[in-house]
């Protein structure tokens, strides 16, 4: 059984030879803490699976269920819940293109679609591309969902009998919060309430810290009418061995029936096999990981303290991503209300000062919408060698008087 942390595995040099995003976006002097991509080796039964499928030249179309079978054990033995029914699932390329598929089944060009800010940019840009128009409802000051924001977007977004959907993030990104039963049963009793259908990003699910548990959506009562997009992708670092699954609630059926089935043509055959292994096998590897995450996060706490005081940061109840408030140094965002809102690529503020001076690439917060101004979303899935230099970087920004201080 693999104990190993995968965070310690690679060294910076060997990180660099990757050819991804993460690695050839910025100069080979920056170090990157942005995109979510995990500084790991792949986990040794993925890797195994594929090299089984391409000695065997086994790289024809995807078919079966067998991802889904893969995930309905996994999803009983992580957070004891037997309800995936594979006949109630779907292949689809990747979470956001299912999340685009199942807005097209419940909602009309024109109508709304709540989220939850500051939010995962894509949801801005993938909603909006597709005629749908978006309306905040932002989270508290606590980072938990604000459910009279939630109320007031939910009437607005019905308003004169128009359809709506809710696109949740659970867990959610960027604040790493997981919701709570109490939470998401309030969430499924609103929406039935309000006629709104939910949609349900759960890509981290994977990823619980220690001291979170994790409760599906689907789980939850009032929850039938609703869909779940979940993958291996995250939890495993296959975001580019294409592969994710639709999930309906058991009164969604009819609506999941109108799914085109050309949706289905989208995923990679050689991301279903290490999907499927991963969620199979790779047990082992995530809770290493899971561990190493945790000690991170704990370290990141650490380092902030000693060389970014002015850094307010929650610690995430889970995933891999560190919300940074760092509205203390007083710098400008610029107008984040328009163009920049959703646009992983608008670097502004803090986020383009510490690459400039610092030479650590972060996300910029603006991109996250509403209350995403004045912070920086870290990624802190790299070796604490990393993350140690990173953060002592960023610190120096500080103390030479480069980011101003109120």
């Amino acid at each position: 059984m693999n104990r190993v942390n995968p965070l310690t595995q690679l060294t910076l040099d060997e990180l660099r030879q990757r050819t991804s995003m993460k690695w050839r976006t910025y100069a080979e002097d920056v170090l990157p803490l942005w995109v979510a991509e995990m500084d790991v080796p792949l986990a040794e039964s993925v890797a195994e699976a594929l090299m089984r499928a391409i000695r065997r030249g086994d790289t024809g179309y995807p078919i079966g269920t067998g991802y889904a079978e893969a995930l309905r054990d996994f999803a009983a033995d992580r957070w004891g819940w037997s309800g995936i029914n594979p006949e109630r699932t779907a292949l689809v390329p990747d979470v956001m293109t299912g999340v685009t598929e199942m807005l097209r089944l419940v909602t009309h060009p024109g109508q709304a679609v709540v989220v939850n800010c500051p939010v995962y940019p894509p949801f801005f840009s993938f909603v909006e591309h597709m005629d749908r128009r978006i309306i905040e409802a932002p989270l508290n000051s606590d980072g938990r969902l604000d459910f009279d924001a939630l109320t007031q977007a939910f009437e607005e977004a019905t308003t004169a009998g128009q359809g709506a959907a809710y696109l949740l993030c659970s867990p959610h990104n960027p604040t790493g919060t997981v919701h709570t039963a109490i939470e998401l049963e309030h969430v499924a009793s609103l929406a039935e309430s309000h006629g709104v259908r939910v949609i349900v990003d759960e890509i981290h699910a994977p990823l619980i810290l220690p001291g979170a548990e994790f409760v599906p959506y689907l789980s939850v009562p009032d929850s039938g009418r609703a869909f779940s997009l979940m993958s291996a992708s995250k939890g495993w670092n296959l975001a580019g061995l294409k592969a994710a699954l639709a999930i309906a609630g058991p009164e969604a059926v009819d609506d999941f029936a109108r799914l085109p089935e050309e949706v289905s043509h989208g995923p990679s055959h050689l991301g279903v096999i290490a999907h499927t292994a991963a969620l199979r096998d790779g047990g082992a590897w995530l809770d290493a990981l899971l561990n190493g995450l945790d000690q991170n996060r704990r370290l990141l706490a650490d380092l902030l303290a000693e060389h970014l005081p002015l850094v307010r940061y929650r610690p995430p109840q889970a995933t891999f991503l560190a919300w940074l408030d760092c509205r203390a140094f007083g710098f400008d965002d610029g107008d984040s209300s328009g163009s920049a809102k959703g646009i992983v690529t608008s670097i502004v503020g803090a986020a383009a000062v510490f690459l400039k001076e610092s030479r650590v690439a972060v996300s910029a917060g603006p991109a996250f919408g509403t209350g995403g101004e004045g912070h920086v979303r870290l990624n802190f899935a790299t070796s604490p060698t990393i993350l140690t230099e990173a953060i002592r970087r960023m610190g120096c920004a500080e103390s030479i008087g480069l980011i101003k201080t109120r």
